[in-house]
């Protein structure tokens, strides 16, 4: 995280540094504006496609860390979605954020919190993570 503000910081910096000579060529009478401008636009371009795939490989990473193993889920019988939601648990979500994450409402994350509790034996989050590794599920 605090790399992805240096770079936001440097860009920043970046930028305000063109403005500055823009409006130093505007007062010279040189045209180098439109010069300028283009340089910070192959520039802002150049930074988005970098943080695009920066931020593609650390969710791809993510996801293919953890996948269920169907075995041990139709032991439990915890569907697909119940072992995702338990795994946006593991990473200290909230319910609001899951559903976000997940496109569902925030009462079916709850529903499927409350399956995955009775399904672990388990009546806190702390106590459903504790239990799926212990199960190794996580």
């Amino acid at each position: 995280m605090k790399g992805l503000i240096i770079k936001f910081g440097l860009l920043a910096i970046l930028l305000m540094v063109l403005i500055e000579l823009s409006n130093y060529s505007v007062y010279t009478a040189n045209h180098y504006r439109e010069f300028l401008i283009a340089i910070s636009a192959i520039a802002l371009v150049v930074f988005g496609f970098l943080l695009r795939n920066q931020l593609i490989s650390k969710s791809l990473l993510l996801k293919s860390e953890l996948k269920p193993d169907d075995e041990k889920l139709a032991l439990l019988q915890m569907s697909k979605r119940e072992f995702e939601v338990l795994v946006k648990i593991a990473e200290g979500r909230s319910n609001s954020e899951i559903a976000d994450l997940l496109f569902v409402s925030e009462n079916t994350i709850k529903t499927h919190v409350s399956n995955i509790f009775s399904k672990l034996n388990v009546k806190r989050r702390t106590e459903a993570i504790k239990q799926a590794k212990e199960y190794g599920l996580l």
